[in-house]
């Protein structure tokens, strides 16, 4: 989805987010991803569209941030809804200086950190995850027997 409700100064020049060192041009959003939209953070606007333009709005507020420094998956967005994200280039377009463009993939939304508290900690969250599904498994061989 590009932006359409940006108006340009120059019609040379493509629009472009800057998050991080990625230039973000245009935003995917994965079924999945819209899912978990759906599950986790809201049900009325729920369509690829309303998901993109909030992204959009969030990211030229400069209200995304990494979730950890290290990591370029994981993003945070308002200190609360994290979201995982992965960017691929995109090969036909640049910038003025000839940088290249990213595309950004929504991957998943995990949810909110004020609703979920695991969230805090994504390590422990996931440990703790693949934790609940080996006892889960567990429980169930044992049924099977």
């Amino acid at each position: 989805m590009r932006d359409r409700m940006m108006n340009r100064w120059s019609t040379y020049e493509p629009f472009y987010v800057e998050l991080g060192e990625k230039r973000i041009a245009d935003i995917v959003i994965t079924n999945h991803a819209r899912s978990r939209w759906i599950d986790r953070v809201e049900s009325e606007k729920t369509g690829f569209d309303d998901i993109c333009a909030f992204l959009w709005s969030k990211l030229k507020q400069s209200s995304v941030q990494s979730y950890y420094r290290n990591e370029q998956d994981v993003y945070l967005i308002d200190d609360d809804l994290v979201m995982v994200a992965e960017f691929s280039p995109i090969e036909s377009e640049t910038d003025i200086t000839g940088n290249v463009l990213h595309k950004m993939i929504v991957v998943t939304f995990l949810g909110r950190m004020s609703e979920t508290i695991e969230l805090r900690d994504l390590k422990s969250y996931y440990s703790w995850l693949r934790h609940s599904r080996r006892m889960t498994l567990i429980k169930n061989s044992r049924k099977r027997r």
